[in-house]
């Protein structure tokens, strides 16, 4: 039983699938900016001794574009022999193991303070050890954080979501929702980062097979669910007003990164890549003391409505 369990299980049509992955949305985003190119750099992670090749990656980043302030898309496959605290934390009994990680990761910070910043990732994970079982699982997901909230943008992005989710089950869809929502929380504020998407993991529910494909189709809806948006977006007329706006929030998005994020936490205490795990921070932002929006304002209607909790399948609860 033992030896099928590990033969069902396919690392290296995942690591194949992820570069795909990233050489497509690497030429999709940059068809979309219109001027700037992502810039690669190939990476290799060394155990602590420096003596043994444990994996790498292919970071790319993308600056200073005509809509992209930054965008950064990064492969990582490595492994290890002692997983990092953060892997360990909800799973006691992989202490010891040898273990294999991959993913791609992919943020993206526009310029024009209309377009909302995204995120997204699907990520695979393998670990064994001597006269135990072997454990894999799959993750990743994709969300949005907008800066000023448009009821048309979330409900196109949450029925993209679904229909990522519809072709596995009823119930997929509403469960990652969920999940995504309680995930991308910043607790000391007492307020979600964005207004969510998807996010799974630790998933290996009816065999590799069904999940490797749940995976690629979260893959595949990103692109579809994000490029419509910002087109609608992109050249929104905006001032300095807006611009501090996004500053600002964007300080949230820091705060969520450094202090709640597994994967940058794995990355950091795994011994990653600083740059690539770190490429994810925004190029530019800003914190103010206990500032407050006005009443009635954009700003204030960001929070009031758009960062709530909401069924925005429900034509009823998309109206402001």
């Amino acid at each position: 039983m033992k030896m099928d369990f590990v033969a069902s299980v396919d690392s290296r049509a995942v690591l194949a699938y992820l570069s795909e992955l990233q050489d497509r949305l690497t030429e999709a985003l940059e068809v979309t900016d219109g001027i700037a190119v992502f810039h690669e750099d190939i990476w290799e992670r060394f155990t602590a001794d420096d003596s043994t090749l444990a994996g790498g990656g292919r970071s790319r980043v993308l600056r200073e574009g005509a809509l992209f302030e930054q965008a950064g898309i990064n492969l990582s496959h490595v492994t290890g022999t002692r997983l990092p605290p953060s892997a360990t934390a909800q799973r006691p009994e992989l202490a010891g193991c040898h273990f294999e990680a991959m993913g791609v990761s992919l943020v993206v910070h526009p310029r024009n303070p209309y377009v909302p910043t995204s995120h997204a990732n699907v990520r695979f994970f393998n670990a064994s050890k001597q006269d135990v079982e072997p454990v894999w699982w799959f993750g990743g997901g994709f969300d949005l954080t907008p800066y000023y909230g448009f009821a048309e943008d979330c409900v196109h992005w949450h029925r993209t979501a679904q229909a990522a989710c519809e072709p596995f089950g009823p119930q997929v869809y509403p469960d990652y929702k969920q999940r995504c929502d309680e995930y991308f929380f910043l607790k000391h504020r007492n307020e979600p980062r964005g207004i969510g998407g998807l996010f799974f993991d630790d998933l290996n529910e009816g065999g590799f097979a069904r999940c490797f494909a749940f995976m690629r189709s979260v893959g595949e809806h990103f692109l579809p669910a994000y490029l419509p948006i910002v087109e609608r977006r992109r050249e929104q007329p905006y001032g300095e007003r807006e611009r501090e706006f996004q500053l600002y929030r964007r300080g949230r998005y820091v705060e969520f990164n450094l202090v709640y994020d597994r994967g940058t936490l794995f990355g950091l205490q795994s011994g990653g890549r600083t740059e690539s795990i770190l490429m994810s921070l925004p190029p530019r932002v800003r914190w103010e003391y206990d500032w407050r929006p006005e009443p009635g304002s954009p700003e204030a209607r960001l929070h009031e409505f758009f960062l709530q909790p909401r069924d925005w399948l429900n034509r009823a609860a998309t109206l402001p």
